[in-house]
């Protein structure tokens, strides 16, 4: 590298531009099927449910009115241009709103309800305004729906055509996926299912694209009364849409802030440009090869994943800064040795070091493959290929600029730094049983704090009340019913005798017994199923019950679109199966997920239903399962990195007590961010699981090169307080530096609208600074006390 510095330099940045290009490829799903598990039987299970019962996507475009009042003229006109200006975009198949839905007001009884029930709405009938508040008023189909249950908002209620071909991939995927759990595929079938996938993926890619140019053309048609009402927009690929256009932001905007940042603490710390520039090109060209790579594996970002690139920054930080340090202190040291001499010498004393930091740090990340949650899992991977990179670039790419440049005058270290590793150290040599104290308050507090981590996941939670998307997401699910969709499939215990009878008085009685258990909970918003029919049934008969035969007669007079939209999606004739779709409202105080399902399943068994005869599914479900598995994994996880990163230490220290040594720092650093997000209420969710990961992955760099530093003055100087005094002089400083750099530039992202980013840096910074406390104080008081030089052992 040092001998031909400018062809090296030259190879180097053609390979970066050809692996940059092609990060132009790279891309960001942020949709929350990305956050799935696909391959499990439960997801399965909600695919196939899906394909029966509700495979028509929509969204809702709730309209509050706020210079008229709701049941008005100017509402229905309004309703009506909204409608149709919708209704006008390619993909939308029918619009469903209280102007186009059947209304009973002028029937008596069930015999008067004709078979062509459009007669029978706003638009085509005669009602008074008094007539349409009073029909609406506790509607036992439309409450929560259409209208809000005060009655000051309605809503639109979007479906879309499907893509047939996407959808009979989708449907062959899952009888395959559904197959794969009860045997082994055979190799056709094998082939068959990738190369579904492989059409598929085109195809998903188009559809997804096709929906943000909708929820733009949504939003710019709403724009146009916002004068008039308050307009938001609600459903799945709304917050797939934001999610996307938040990180996007996050990533451009405060990628941006946090680069500026770190220059700025650069100047201040180094006070020399060639110590910000080289820093900066090594971070690029660690960033840009590796989004390029991840474009070319067809590796995407995720919500996971997303801050993927603000950790390869702290990871090829991390060794430059340490590379530096390094650096200037030869070159203060020694003012006869020449540039190259200079850097020769930098490279062997901290090759071996960084290499090694780098190694372990992938070892913490590869925790994350055992997770069994397969975005984590991708996250992990993502991880390593970026450590692999951040350590090529870094051991390369400095000493090539390095050995370009001129050798210039040291600056000093600032003194107030060089005064805070000092009172480190003083409190190492000088106040042992105040630092033994400390770790172990440290300890105590984040074990107690980490006893007290709740598992729980809220899309809504992670945006900022401020923010646009959480007040349209937190109106909806207060207003209309919920969020996260729970359905329950429950086979009938009766099968009609009869062909001609649809459902039997038994069923429909255990049916209403399920709804009324599911209805008590605080968290259930909108309940859809069949006995939303027997209960608006019973309504239309003037609160009579109906028999057998009048149910089968409004079922069959019903018109047979209407009776496919509102029947059809929650009962199954030929299985006589029944589905009851409940949307839990994610923003109830106090709302446990976990406690919710147990409830459910506790009242089926009351009503005397085996677990055989439903199944639960759904987003709910699926969110919920991964919840599980994460606070299962846990646990396994970090037992498994612990043992992992002890075994690497005793490979590359070659010392059963130094890995012993070296452990214990990472761990108080684990224990306490634990500590903190018990202690402050922040929940474990598919965020947070990586900071485990990110602080085993920021301490034991640190530890790494503290002890490798700390073992060479130990064979040199003979003596342990000798020791720590040179370590601490030099390598101590270089964390120091490292712990300034991240600490502040990741503090930005406190700033963020996305709640998970503002975690991820605090969580970040503090990280930093437990590290630092940890290996500064703890790591070099136990060294010495239990690594002896050779002639004491």
């Amino acid at each position: 590298m040092l001998n031909w510095p400018k062809l090296i330099l030259t190879g180097f940045l053609i390979l970066v531009a050809l692996l940059g290009w092609q990060s132009r490829n790279f891309e960001i799903d942020a949709s929350p099927d990305t956050l799935l598990t696909q391959g499990n039987e439960l997801y399965i299970q909600t695919q196939d449910v899906n394909q029966r019962y509700a495979p028509q996507e929509f969204l809702l475009l709730t309209y509050e009115p706020t210079a008229h009042p709701l049941y008005s003229e100017q509402t229905f006109d309004n309703v009506r241009a909204l409608t149709d200006a919708v209704q006008a975009m390619e993909r939308v198949e029918s619009v469903r709103n209280m102007l186009n839905v059947p209304l009973f007001a002028n029937v008596d009884t069930v015999r008067d309800v004709s078979g062509d029930l459009e007669d029978m709405t706003i638009n085509a009938g005669e009602f008074t305004i008094e007539q349409i508040q009073q029909e609406f008023a506790d509607h036992p189909v439309y409450e929560d729906l259409l209208v809000n249950s005060e009655q000051t908002a309605t809503a639109l209620q979007i479906l879309f055509r499907s893509d047939e071909r996407l959808q009979e991939i989708n449907g062959r995927i899952n009888d395959l996926n559904s197959a794969s759990v009860e045997r082994t595929l055979s190799d056709e079938e094998e082939r068959e299912r990738q190369s579904l996938v492989d059409e598929r993926e085109p195809l998903e890619k188009a559809l997804e694209e096709t929906r943000i140019e909708e929820i733009d053309q949504l939003r710019a048609i709403a724009a146009d009364y916002a004068d008039e009402a308050n307009i938001r927009l609600g459903g799945v690929h709304v917050i797939a849409y934001q999610l996307v256009e938040i990180i996007s932001n996050d990533l451009t905007v405060f990628g941006a802030a946090i680069a500026l940042m770190i220059c700025l603490v650069l100047l201040i710390l180094f006070r020399s440009v060639r110590w910000i520039l080289i820093p900066v090109v090594c971070c690029i060209c660690s960033v840009l090869p590796t989004i390029g790579l991840f474009a070319l594996l067809g590796m995407k970002a995720t919500v996971i994943s997303a801050n993927f690139i603000a950790l390869q920054l702290i990871l090829t930080l991390a060794i430059v800064i340490h590379l530096i340090v390094q650096y200037r202190q030869f070159a203060e040291g020694d003012n006869s040795l020449t540039q190259r001499e200079l850097v020769r010498a930098t490279l062997q004393e901290k090759m071996g070091p960084c290499f090694f930091a780098g190694i372990t740090t992938s070892v913490g990340f590869a925790a994350l493959i055992f997770s069994g949650i397969q975005p984590v899992i991708s996250f992990g991977w993502m991880m390593i290929t970026a450590m692999a990179v951040s350590i090529v670039v870094s051991l390369i790419l400095f000493p090539v600029l390095i050995e370009l440049l001129p050798r210039e005058k040291v600056r000093k270290d600032l003194s107030p730094l060089t005064g805070l590793v000092k009172l480190f150290q003083a409190m190492v040599l000088r106040f042992r049983a105040v630092v033994i104290v400390l770790c172990l308050l440290i300890l105590g507090v984040g074990v107690s704090g980490a006893m007290q981590l709740s598992v729980e996941n809220s899309f809504i939670n992670y945006f900022k009340p401020s923010t646009q998307i959480y007040q349209e997401l937190a109106y909806i699910d207060q207003e209309f019913g919920g969020t996260t969709p729970l359905d329950v499939i429950y086979q009938l215990p009766e099968q009609p005798d009869n062909a001609d009878i649809v459902m039997t008085a038994g069923s429909v009685l255990s049916m209403q017994q399920i709804q009324n258990r599911l209805e008590r909970y605080e968290a259930t918003g909108r309940i859809l199923s069949p006995v939303n029919l027997t209960d608006l049934a019973r309504e239309v008969n003037n609160d009579r019950p109906l028999t057998e035969y009048e149910l089968t007669a409004l079922y069959w007079m019903m018109d047979e679109s209407f009776r496919d939209d509102l029947i059809g999606s929650f009962f199954n004739e030929d299985d006589n199966e029944v589905r009851f779709n409940i949307w839990v409202e994610d923003l109830t105080e106090g709302l446990n997920r976990a406690d919710l399902l147990q409830n459910v399943k506790n009242d089926m068994s009351e009503l005397g239903i085996d677990e055989s005869e439903y199944q639960l599914t759904s987003l709910f479900m699926l969110y919920q399962d991964i919840m599980q598995k994460l606070a299962d994994s846990q646990v396994t996880t970090l037992a498994i990195v612990y043992i992992a990163l002890t075994l690497a230490f005793l490979l590359i220290f070659k010392s059963l007590g130094v890995a012993l040594v070296a452990i214990a720092p990472n761990i108080m650093s684990t224990a306490a961010i634990f500590g903190v997000m018990g202690w402050v209420g922040l929940p474990l969710d598919l965020m947070t699981i990586t900071i485990a990961a990110i602080v085993m992955g920021i301490a034991v760099d640190d530890t790494i090169h503290y002890v490798h530093r700390y073992l060479a003055e130990l064979k040199k100087e003979g003596d342990a307080a000798e020791a720590v005094k040179r370590s601490h002089a030099t390598v101590g400083m270089a964390m120091l530096y490292t712990s300034l750099l991240i600490g502040a530039g990741f503090s930005m992202l406190a700033f963020s609208d996305f709640v998970p980013s503002v975690v991820f840096g605090l969580l970040t910074a503090l990280a930093m600074l437990l590290a630092l406390l940890a290996d500064l104080c703890l790591l070099p008081l136990l060294l010495s006390r239990f690594i002896k030089p050779a002639a004491q052992q």
